[in-house]
């Protein structure tokens, strides 16, 4: 029996999605040297258990018919988990208390559905609202993360002729870079290509020291709970979500904001736009003078560690640079201030400090706390939208919703633009000053 989900439009369309039932597939053929009974997660992908859901969409167009789009996606699904066969299992916890996946052939629940409206009538997607977009991604229930599926994917067609791909991926599986790079292998088998990057899934090389060895602070994973001077009431708050657009002009606007007198070169694009979230975000919430603010953002170590990771590396290769500092000092200083702050930052993030991060983890299980934090972190350069499988580059790419509240995200501006989307969610009232803030 079919599944009907209910979604909204830009708020006002009303549309309904039918889903097929979920058919579960495997890989299919023999995975490399029969495949382990547990696969190792290192202590970079035990935080980040939550599923990151995006949207790709493929407008019908004269290159190639899309009435065998499903059948295409589903088969070349099941070739490329031959390489990519950690996804065909469920989360486990070994003797010592860390997650790992067993490889039970749990499988990757694979739907598909069909649209009661125009694929324009979806309006942007780059704006995460789940509401309007949540029927395009397939989330079977589950009672605990050990039976979730660390896959899943919707093939949703409309009535124009298009189709929108929905996935849902546990982050510890993959970072940003690493799901770029299985979409982009699935659609070259789906093409009838041979894979141009095989994934390297050993990810034993983030293995931590013997012994331990934490060389340095860690206040990504401090909890400024007890340092706030009122309860952190944005964990419970009803929130908005919009999204602003940079284009090339305004970008060059805002790093001669962000550039202190007489400072050369101006800073980049993305501590220019991480500084502006942060200083107008602490002050639309109006964040007391004497509270700190936490400021995470997502930082590749890949050719940070020596040596660097190999081409191809499947998994997190990310680590969390953090910046501390008074809400007032925050937001009475220029902009400037708040963009060396986060210079400095990116610029610590070195070979021996990820290895002390991953040290530090095996040593006390911390978990990065988000009491007056901020967490962002940056699509702009990955390549989603680019993903071919057949029917060219997809034209909108964004995600179905943000995985916590407290995170904001920039992204390239879909439909050819050539700006970067900032989004984020906050409350009405704090919004509204945040809008303001972003007129310059």
């Amino acid at each position: 029996m079919a599944e009907v989900q209910n979604g909204y439009a830009n708020h006002k369309l009303n549309f309904e999605v039918i889903r097929s039932p979920a058919v579960i597939l495997h890989p299919a053929g023999e995975i490399p040297a029969g495949g382990p009974a547990t696969y190792f997660l290192s202590n970079l992908d035990q935080n980040l258990v939550v599923m990151m859901k995006t949207i790709y969409c493929y407008p019908a167009s004269g290159r190639r018919s899309t009435e065998r789009a499903a059948e295409v996606l589903r088969t070349s699904l099941e070739k490329v988990l031959v390489y990519f066969y950690p996804f065909d299992g469920r989360f486990g916890v070994d003797e010592g208390g860390k997650l790992v996946v067993r490889m039970n052939g749990g499988g990757v629940p694979f739907v598909e559905a069909a649209a009661e409206c125009e694929m324009e009538e979806l309006g942007d997607v780059s704006l995460p609202e789940p509401a309007r977009l949540g029927g395009l991604i397939y989330c079977p229930p589950a009672e605990s993360i050990f039976e979730t599926p660390l896959l899943t994917i919707q093939v949703t067609r409309f009535k124009c002729g298009g189709f929108a791909l929905g996935m849902a991926m546990s982050h510890s599986l993959a970072d940003g870079l690493s799901t770029v790079e299985f979409l982009h292998s699935w659609a070259e088998i789906a093409r009838g290509l041979p894979l141009s990057l095989p994934p390297f899934l050993d990810r034993s090389i983030l293995k931590s020291r013997r012994p331990p060895a934490v060389e340095f602070p860690h206040p990504e994973f401090s909890d400024l709970a007890g340092s706030l001077s009122t309860s952190d009431s944005f964990s419970s708050i009803p929130l908005i979500h919009k999204s602003f657009t940079f284009d090339a002009d305004k970008l060059s606007r805002l790093k001669l904001l962000a550039t202190a007198n007489g400072e050369s070169p101006p800073p980049t694009s993305f501590a220019a736009l991480t500084g502006l979230v942060w200083h107008a975000r602490t002050k639309a919430l109006k964040t007391p003078s004497s509270d700190p603010t936490k400021l995470l953002f997502a930082v590749d170590g890949r050719n940070r560690l020596n040596p660097p990771l190999p081409t191809g590396f499947f998994g997190n290769g990310i680590v969390f640079a953090c910046c501390i500092c008074p809400a007032g000092e925050l937001v009475d200083k220029p902009l400037s201030h708040a963009v060396r702050i986060i210079q400095s930052a990116a610029r610590e993030v070195t070979d021996r400090s990820i290895r002390s991060a991953v040290d530090y983890f095996e040593l006390t299980r911390a978990r990065p706390s988000l009491a007056g934090t901020l967490v962002l972190t940056a699509w702009t350069r990955l390549g989603f939208g680019a993903t071919d499988f057949g029917w060219g580059s997809a034209a909108q790419t964004g995600p179905a919703e943000l995985p916590t509240r407290e995170v904001a995200l920039l992204l390239p501006e879909n439909n050819g633009g050539k700006g970067t989307v900032m989004v984020l969610g906050l409350p009405a009232s704090a919004m509204n000053e945040f809008e303001e803030m972003m007129k310059f």
